[in-house]
């Protein structure tokens, strides 16, 4: 029997020529990364180790990109310890603010996550990388810390569901409604402790920052990881940005899925996800009733130039309705740049909406964005959880760029349909 990408992966990095679902391996590691609020613990952990040196310079990536720019002393502080240990060890691949974006966006697009790695992240989001043909999971920042020292990590191989893609998406269906729509059917534990493998014909139709919002939202569905094998497209992006040499692996044909799924992207509509799980979704059409206080466009999993120009095609000519808070931010400097050349901003600032520098800020409840008590969000963030961007009394509802900037301009839930003729 033959191995799935994420087993010829990890059966690379640990030196062994056949892994099996339920192995136990210690794997060596391409990159790890943490942010400002998960950093600071694996630096606590790293010191209280006696740890004199980090394993490679050149393969730890701290981004401080969750309260920053700095909301207040204590986000300051935090920062700070990150800062100075990327100093002390002088990392490659520290990003300050005026150079950084929000981690899942910015090292793609840097070309430090590439096709064959074995990433880890103290972040849940890491997964996001899968999108690329790496192995890519979230771990705790004890976990990053051995992995700062040693340059390793332990796994246990996880088994894969094979989700085999087939049809066309309908107009304004995009691939945030695919993932939602996935999550809708397993729920939020469907994939618990499961590699979830996006293939089939129409996986090829998708754009390699649509591939990314689906392998981001891959632990909504309580994946390990989420992944996709690398095809021309994924070799165009990574050749452009690529800072070093990278390995392509491909499921053998008679690997062995625990499960193949048969999704026609034909047979989805725009979805939105209910408070307060991300498998709660429902078509768009559903949910006309629901009037709006705040919109946010933007975060890990949809703040690319795709998404931004997906929103500003529904929003041009339009106005924010009254009463509504629309907040757009770019998911790294370069793609806030490039808002700004196509005039996308203009769009935005036009309809009435705030164009912010790039951060997490709004997606966790961090800043930029809170929502007081009995407001509604549409968001196109990952999470919809209790108090996930403010008042435990809020509520989150989760969707596309388009349907996110059609909500803005009529008040409620809307298809984009509704405002753009």
């Amino acid at each position: 029997m033959g191995m799935t990408i994420v087993e010829k992966i990890l059966a690379a990095h640990c030196q062994r020529e056949k892994v099996e679902p339920g192995d136990l391996v210690i794997a060596d590691l391409d990159l790890i990364l943490a942010n400002d609020v998960t950093a600071p613990l694996a630096i606590k952990e790293f010191e209280k180790a006696g740890a004199e040196k980090v394993f490679d310079a050149s393969r730890i990536a701290f981004i401080p990109d969750h309260f920053t720019p700095n909301k207040d002393i204590k986000s300051a502080e935090q920062c700070k310890i990150v800062r100075d240990f990327a100093r002390r060890f002088k990392l490659d691949n520290y990003f300050e603010v005026g150079e950084m974006g929000i981690e899942h966006a910015l090292l793609p697009e840097k070309g430090l996550v590439l096709p064959g790695d074995a990433i880890i992240g103290a972040d849940s989001h890491t997964c996001t990388y899968g999108a690329l043909g790496a192995f890519s999971t979230g771990v705790g920042s004890t976990d990053l810390a051995a992995a700062m020292i040693t340059g390793k990590a332990w796994f246990k191989i996880p088994p894969t569901l094979l989700f085999n893609l087939k049809g066309r998406f309908k107009k304004w269906v995009t691939a945030k409604d695919l993932i939602l729509y996935l999550i809708g059917k397993i729920g939020v534990d469907g994939a618990l402790y499961k590699a979830m493998q996006f293939g089939g014909p129409a996986v090829h139709d998708i754009s390699v920052e649509g591939r990314l919002t689906i392998c981001n939202m891959a632990i909504e569905a309580g994946g390990k990881a989420g992944i996709i094998e690398p095809d021309e497209k994924t070799i165009k992006y990574v050749e452009q940005r690529k800072q070093r040499n990278y390995t392509v692996f491909k499921a053998d044909q008679d690997a062995a899925y625990e499960q193949e799924l048969e999704i026609q992207l034909d047979d989805i509509e725009p979805q939105v996800a209910y408070p307060h799980l991300p498998e709660n979704t429902r078509n768009v059409q559903e949910a006309s009733d629901v009037t709006i206080d705040q919109v946010v466009i933007g975060s890990c999993t949809n703040g690319r130039i795709e998404d931004l120009r997906l929103a500003a095609e529904v929003m041009k000519g339009n106005a924010v309705a009254d009463y509504v808070r629309c907040i757009v931010f770019p998911a790294t400097q370069q793609i806030y740049l490039q808002a700004i050349q196509e005039g996308l901003v203009d769009i935005f600032i036009n309809a009435g909406a705030v164009f912010s520098t790039p951060t997490c800020g709004p997606c966790l409840g961090g800043h930029m964005g809170i929502l007081a008590e009995g407001e509604r969000a549409v968001a196109t963030t990952n999470r919809n959880f209790v108090g996930r961007m403010g008042h435990p009394k809020s509520e989150v509802y989760l969707a596309s760029p388009a349907v996110a900037a059609a909500s803005a301009i009529t008040g409620k839930i809307s298809h984009p349909e509704e405002v753009v003729r």
